[in-house]
């Protein structure tokens, strides 16, 4: 080995193959080298993209390592000033070396043998190696039996090397996070956004493997991703992902680099259904747009409640790297029927800090600007974000942000003029969304609709719904001629004690966004004698008569006996026929009195409501 790296000189670059494609057996030489021979190597500058470990202090002296992404074994160098990060989108590194911008004099590979043609193939890892091979002055390729053969872009001419060292050993591997509980709900909700039919890239770490997971039930999915993790895998052996709906490369999972356990190693040598291109290719934004119904599913480490995003940085500590999230959350947006996805806990370290923040923190990396995300998932809910002004934006956050968080969240966008000055919260249990009464109906004329409590952030969806009624329905609901509903009224509808109130909306989505079809709700009567609750609630225009309020008022009678509740009042219009034609067939024990126009109705329970 000294007679090889004899030929590597002083101030030159190496660049070292990446993730679990690392030649540890050539790495490990190399230190050896230097060790034996301390005076061979000065200003050596080793290129990476997040190496699995860095090295020791004794070997400092002889090398600069500087990475294109931040890995945990580089995290404390970069920060400390040991070792560089040059930022940039993996899709233009490629063009660097091309350019000679990063001029590469060695490049250190891992790849299988030779195939019966002379050509040699990189295996789990393509993206920026390629492009490295092809670039540097003189490649040392570690040719290894247990590296996998994967078809794409990753096969070299044996011409194209110019050193071989034969030496096997286990291919690095990568395992995710065991999934816990807060993983595995953002992952439910993430299943919900994603659709039979959709092409999707997703990152690696306990919550994308929690989302993988999640997507088992789906049909006919495609890949196009940067990184092939171990859950696509397993998609890919039940016949989840089948890639015959993509766009582009119909039939083929295509991804730059794969880190994960030798199941999965094994499971794409020579496998025809997946291709390895190089980064420029997976990772660009005009690649990526020419997927139809492309999704692009991510995290961060912080958001603030205007939409702006790091994925790069704690601060003014660098954390990992630009990478290819922008890229890929870009080319989703301009993907027809494509959607960008931003998944993460609500909050970090042990559940001390909020992730979603009034603004992002100074000196921070700004890896999406407010108009890359379109939803933002963590365990509380999905906010949509996408044409939302910055108020809605704000109500839409703060309503999936951990509840201990929530005030604090409303204190500080007042603060800034981020939302109403006067917007009311409820603290504590009380105003915490009840996730858990969300619930899915199919009405008698075969509707489906999501029947969920009000949030905090309803406000645009209730105003949409209340202009939409006509003067008769909105007379039949208010018992007056009321033509507006202002911001002060509109709290009262969405902030709630749900100890003491209850609104429910009936919701359908359309082209992908929610739209309200009806809301009922109650509220108890405390000056009464006897335990009941006033009710009301109203069907959008268009959509009566097709078993919606049937279901409403039937999932708001359960939810009222799970109260203890003993029945309902209401003030019906006589003329409201359809109304009272609905509840004289619920099953109550009725009371009814007319005033002039008004029925006054007690609404007794007597039989179960339908279970749900």
């Amino acid at each position: 080995m000294d007679e090889i790296f004899s030929r590597i000189h002083p101030g030159q670059r190496i660049f070292v193959g990446t993730g679990c494609g690392e030649p540890q057996y050539l790495v490990q030489a190399l230190m050896q080298h230097v060790e034996s021979l301390p005076k061979a190597f000065w200003d050596v500058e080793i290129w990476t993209l997040g190496i699995t470990s860095y090295p020791s202090e004794k070997y400092r002296q002889y090398f600069r390592y500087n990475s294109f992404f931040i890995g945990n074994g580089l995290r404390e160098a970069v920060n400390s000033g040991a070792a560089d990060y040059t930022p940039s989108f993996l899709s233009r590194v490629p063009d660097l070396f091309e350019r000679r911008m990063i001029p590469i004099d060695v490049a250190l590979i891992q790849t299988s043998p030779a195939d019966p043609r002379g050509y040699l193939n990189l295996g789990v890892s393509v993206d920026i190696v390629k492009a490295a091979v092809e670039n540097a002055s003189l490649v040392i390729a570690q040719v290894n039996s247990l590296m996998p053969r994967v078809r794409g872009d990753g096969f070299i001419p044996m011409e194209d090397i110019d050193i071989i060292v034969s030496y096997d050993e286990p291919i690095l591997e990568f395992r995710a996070e065991a999934d816990t509980e807060i993983a595995k709900r953002i992952g439910r909700y993430v299943s919900r956004i994603v659709q039979d039919g959709d092409t999707i890239q997703v990152g690696y770490g306990s919550i994308p493997s929690a989302i993988l997971s999640s997507l088992r039930d789906k049909r006919h999915l495609g890949i196009h991703t940067e990184l092939l993790s171990d859950g696509m895998v397993e998609l890919m052996k039940k016949g989840v992902v089948d890639n015959a709906r993509k766009t582009i490369d119909q039939g083929k999972t295509v991804a730059s680099f794969c880190m994960g356990k030798k199941e999965t190693y094994d499971y794409i040598d020579d496998n025809p259904s997946i291709e390895f291109r190089t980064i420029d290719y997976t990772n660009s934004p005009l690649v990526i747009s020419r997927h139809s119904n492309m999704v692009a599913i991510n995290s961060a480490l912080q958001l603030d409640l205007t939409g702006q995003a790091t994925a790069e940085s704690i601060g003014t500590s660098f954390y990992s790297g630009i990478g290819g999230q922008a890229d890929f959350m870009r080319g989703a947006l301009w993907s027809p029927h494509g959607k960008s996805i931003l998944a993460f806990p609500s909050t970090a370290r042990n559940g001390t800090v909020s992730r979603i923040v009034p603004f992002l923190n100074e000196g921070v990396g700004f890896t999406l600007h407010r108009g890359d995300v379109e939803y933002v998932v963590t365990e509380y809910g999905i906010a949509y974000l996408h044409g939302k002004n910055i108020r809605e934006r704000a109500m839409e956050l703060i309503s999936i942000a951990h509840p201990q968080f929530r005030a604090w969240l409303i204190e500080e966008a007042k603060r800034h003029a981020l939302i109403y000055k006067d917007q009311a919260f409820i603290p504590g249990k009380e105003g915490e969304y009840p996730e858990h009464l969300e619930t899915r109906r199919t009405t008698r004329k075969g509707i489906q609709i999501l029947l969920r409590p009000v949030k905090i952030s309803d406000e645009p969806l209730l105003k949409n719904l209340f202009y939409s009624l006509s003067d008769d329905a909105r007379y039949r609901r208010f018992l007056s001629g009321r033509r507006n509903l202002d911001h002060d009224l509109l709290q009262k509808f969405v902030i709630l004690d749900y100890t003491k109130q209850m609104a429910i909306l009936a919701t359908i989505e359309q082209e992908g966004r929610e739209e309200v079809v009806g809301v009922g709700r109650y509220s108890v009567n405390e000056e009464e004698d006897i335990y009941t609750a006033d009710v009301a609630f109203v069907v959008r225009d268009g959509t009566q008569n097709r078993g919606i309020g049937t279901e409403l008022f039937d999932y708001l009678t359960s939810l009222a006996k799970r109260q203890g509740l003993h029945g309902f009042t209401a003030l019906v219009l006589l003329e409201n026929k359809p109304m009272l034609h609905m509840i004289r067939k619920m099953g109550f024990e009725i009371e009814e009195k007319l005033e002039g126009d008004v029925y006054e109705l007690k609404m007794m329970f007597r039989s179960p409501s339908r279970s749900f």
